[in-house]
């Protein structure tokens, strides 16, 4: 059977399987790959600090898939914020009509993007922020529990409960993300009120994955649920990630109350970048956003492979516990 929703409905996709936007990662080649196999795929804006990159990844993207996919631009404090307006600008000029904002409600931009009839999803972690992303005219949020890789936040709820609450708190769409990686998760989702699943850390580890074999290797056979810590709680940015020797250290440094910039070095993106693309090196290398759900990351399947090995699952979960009518 299909699973038809309102996600699927409103972004005209086959299946309510979104690909989350990590940088560095979230290029063309998996965002294509993940729309062709019929979900949503996902460029990640935040890897390009020059517009025109962004244009000519979107362009890329364009020759490997004709679904539709998104485009994410997080909205986050900064002493030199990117060009959100150049990233919209270059995306509406470009076709497309996709954006998922995260971070802070993107009510300077939300103009520009009906403007330009853009669908737009905001992701956020707290009921009280997504009705707040429904108020200014989002049309869809995604709820990130604190199983999510990167930013969950400060509160603390996980999927289980914040799915429902949203739910039942919007009139919106909720998409369900922090912890999904299988078709049992994407079946318990749509129980819980979601009309699609949000997944990052399972399609980092894919063959699409544009990350060193090495690295999909050692995560899939090295890692589990228990190996992944939360660090910059101190400076209200908690964020979630692997637990390796250079995360252990931010901590550690972090605990004795040091400013930030003494920690900025270790957490710079463009050294992770470095680790995951040519070093390989997952102790010292860097930091990496890891989710939960990498414990049920044990193969490194392709794309096409894994969404249909999920609907499958998730389908067959469905059937399993239908009611039947007497």
């Amino acid at each position: 059977m299909a699973i038809k929703t309102k996600i699927t409905e409103l972004l005209g996709i086959e299946h309510p399987i979104i690909q989350g936007g990590m940088q560095w990662i979230s290029g063309a080649q998996l965002a294509a790959a993940v729309s062709n196999a019929g979900g949503l795929g996902t460029i990640a804006a935040c890897s390009f600090s020059d517009i025109e990159d962004l244009r000519t990844e979107i362009r890329m993207a364009k020759t490997m898939t004709d679904k539709p996919f998104a485009v994410n631009i997080p909205i986050f404090p900064s002493i030199s914020p990117p060009d959100y307006i150049g990233y919209l600008r270059v995306a509406a000029e470009e076709g497309v009509r996709i954006i998922e904002t995260s971070g802070a409600a993107p009510i300077d931009y939300i103009g520009i993007m009906k403007q330009n009839r853009m669908i737009v999803m905001h992701k956020c972690t707290t009921v009280r922020h997504a009705q707040k992303a429904e108020s200014i005219g989002c049309d869809a949020v995604i709820i990130d529990g604190c199983e999510c890789a990167g930013h969950p936040g400060e509160s603390d709820v996980g999927s289980i409960v914040l799915t429902p609450r949203a739910a039942e708190a919007l009139r919106v769409p909720v998409v369900a993300c922090g912890g999904y990686a299988t078709g049992r998760g994407l079946a318990a989702a749509l129980m819980l009120g979601a009309e699609a699943v949000t997944m990052g850390t399972r399609f980092l580890v894919t063959e699409e994955s544009p990350v060193l074999p090495e690295v999909k290797e050692y995560i899939a056979r090295q890692i589990d649920e228990t190996d992944t810590m939360y660090i910059m709680r101190a400076y209200k940015n908690t964020t979630r990630v692997y637990a390796n020797d250079c995360a252990r250290e931010v901590l550690a440094i972090e605990q004795t109350g040091a400013l930030f910039e003494k920690i900025a070095p270790l957490v710079s993106g463009l050294r992770e970048r470095k680790m995951v693309f040519e070093t390989a090196d997952m102790q010292n290398g860097g930091i990496l956003a890891l989710g939960l759900s990498v414990g049920l990351v044990r193969d490194i399947p392709s794309v096409r492979a894994l969404i249909e090995r999920i609907m499958r699952e998730a389908e067959e979960a469905i059937r399993r516990f239908s009611v039947q009518s007497p």
